[in-house]
């Protein structure tokens, strides 16, 4: 159980900033604050004006509202250092899932990025959207933030650049590599997306093309975020049978590139792997230890969330989906590909392997409306269904499809998840995107996660023992910002944003399941972002608070950023 200490000892070093002649825009009255400093909670007031926190302690009435804290936690919005939320925010700028959880940031841009486009992949990006549609309008990372703030969102958000979208810019979908001079090109495309604001540059590199990208190459675009202060963070190579391997590279990338790396979504992936998450623990620790900034990111769930392409070789998926289908269709190629998904992948994460058996692998989402009821059904589901064996029916939907094909696989250990969720350099994602039980998204089904990763950990694992409740704050929200490199947020303190929950310590939970899981996470009464109620009471406000967070190299700071020349 967490104790909550007298205001008396810290009191003074709260009262900073107390003391001020003009009246408060708000005021949060009476809550137990949580620094995120890890540190116990402190009853006290919190006094906002405009966007920002301005004192912390014992405060007077004067003020246009206050908000009843009393009994209530306090801490810093949270951070989702893995969303997905790109297009959902588009159609829907609310991020109700999100939001009612808490959650004031959401990071977007996973190895893909919504820029830089060029006319090709603006057109292939149109031609293969799914149920959510929207008109590409932009064709820079910076572009499409911008278009985003003003059509306007709840929650802030900010972006990497996706390298695997700058290696398409320059060399399209196949297994190319790059000659000196498209690297250069590439290297620009890096250098221009940090300074219209990205956080970093980021790899996925389990997904073609980015699985074609060789270590070098990486390194190489890695210093262009270094250059710019900014951050390399992946999902690896491999998650499962080469997680050692994958982890020193990632390693071997901030070392040589100079910049600080973080791995998305850590774990151990596939029954046979289970035992190497202390290997790989240790590998990321000893590199800590010897002087590089090493982090990463985790949802706690045992199931992940992706597509039917994590099944099948890379080879197979080269030049888009188009070239991928055709295959598909190929009776000597579905013949070589089948062979490949029955064993462990061979450069390529087998997924379809490690799930152990095709009832643990559920179908969520398609884009053809003729297989929409298999949504929610298990592989094993499908494939007796049509008759067919569970291989030739992943074969066989993807090319039916025209997409990838949304899909669940068991792969962790409850274990190995919580272990992970301990680890004082892991913060949260839920590699999901914000949405709502409503419209569009009705036509899919998310993984849990989208509605209860952070309430999950607040609530459920809290109450648990896995973390206290400052630890918890902290994971959530004060980490995540350091990794980021965000000097004005994640901490309740005087001269920091007022992103703000509230939130019942003792009710806070995640309610999202496998079979049902778009409802929203219970327990969360307010959050403010910028100093703006997006949530009062329980319930979305649908204000437009968000804005669009940039990295260190956005060259509207004043001075111009911090983008210099790359080490070369």
């Amino acid at each position: 159980m967490n104790r909550v200490r007298s205001l008396a000892p810290v009191l003074g070093l709260l009262l900073a900033g107390a003391a001020q002649a003009e009246p408060y825009d708000l005021i949060v009255r009476g809550g137990t604050v949580y620094d995120g400093s890890g540190s116990t909670g402190v009853v006290a007031d919190i006094g906002v004006r405009g966007d920002h926190v301005v004192a912390i302690g014992r405060l007077g009435t004067d003020a246009a509202r206050i908000i009843d804290a009393r009994g209530l936690a306090v801490a810093h919005g949270f951070t989702n250092m893995l969303s997905q939320s790109a297009q959902s925010l588009i159609v829907d700028g609310r991020g109700q899932s999100e939001i009612l959880q808490g959650v004031t940031l959401e990071v977007i841009s996973e190895g893909q990025s919504p820029g830089p486009l060029n006319p090709e992949m603006k057109a292939y990006a149109e031609a293969h959207q799914g149920d959510v549609k929207y008109p590409i309008t932009w064709t820079t990372l910076g572009g499409y933030l911008d278009q985003l703030a003003a059509k306007g969102i709840s929650p802030n958000i900010a972006s990497f650049v996706g390298a695997a979208t700058v290696r398409t810019y320059v060399l399209g979908r196949g297994d190319t590599q790059p000659t000196p001079e498209q690297l250069t090109q590439m290297r620009g495309l890096v250098a221009q997306a940090m300074r219209e604001g990205a956080m970093g540059v980021s790899t996925g590199l389990i997904y073609v093309p980015g699985t074609f990208a060789r270590t070098p190459e990486i390194i190489a675009l890695a210093k262009e975020s270094a250059a710019c202060q900014g951050i390399y963070i992946s999902h690896m190579r491999s998650e499962g049978d080469r997680l050692i391997e994958s982890i020193d590279e990632l390693i071997d990338i901030s070392r040589k590139s100079g910049a600080p790396a973080y791995i998305y979504h850590f774990k151990a992936s596939g029954a046979d792997n289970w035992p190497k998450e202390g290997e790989a623990i240790a590998h990321v620790e000893a590199a800590r230890k010897a002087g590089l900034t090493i982090g990463a990111n985790m949802y706690p769930y045992i199931w992940a969330a992706t597509g039917l392409d994590a099944s099948m070789p890379s080879g197979v998926q080269a030049g888009g989906y188009e070239a991928w289908a055709a295959r598909l269709r190929d009776p000597a190629i579905r013949a070589k590909v089948k062979a490949e998904m029955a064993k462990p992948g061979v450069g390529w994460e087998n997924l379809f392997y490690g799930a152990h058996g095709p009832e643990n692998i559920i179908l969520s989402a398609f884009k053809n409306p003729a297989l929409k009821p298999y949504t929610g059904k298990t592989l094993a589901e499908v494939a007796a269904l049509r008759g067919s064996d569970p291989a030739d029916t992943v074969m066989d939907l993807v090319a039916e499809d025209g997409s990838r094909v949304g899909t669940f696989y068991r792969l962790m250990s409850e274990e190995n998840v919580r272990r992970i969720a301990a680890l004082p350099w892991v913060s949260f994602g839920s590699d999901s995107e914000a949405q709502a039980p409503e419209g569009v998204f009705l036509q899919s089904k998310p993984h849990p996660r989208a509605y209860g990763t952070f309430a999950k950990v607040l609530g459920p694992y809290v109450r648990d023992g896995v973390l206290t409740l400052p630890q918890a704050v902290r994971k959530l929200a004060a980490l995540p910002a350091e990794q980021l490199g965000l000097k004005d947020r994640g901490m309740l303190r005087p001269g920091y944003y007022a992103d703000i929950v509230l939130f019942d310590p003792a009710t806070v939970a995640d309610r999202s399941t496998l079979d049902n899981p778009q409802q929203f996470a219970v327990g969360v009464r307010t959050v403010l972002v910028n100093g703006i109620e997006v949530v009062r009471d329980g319930r979305p406000t649908g204000a437009n608070a968000g804005r669009v967070l940039r990295g260190a190299g956005w060259t509207g700071w004043p001075g111009g950023g911090a983008c210099g020349p790359a080490k070369p």
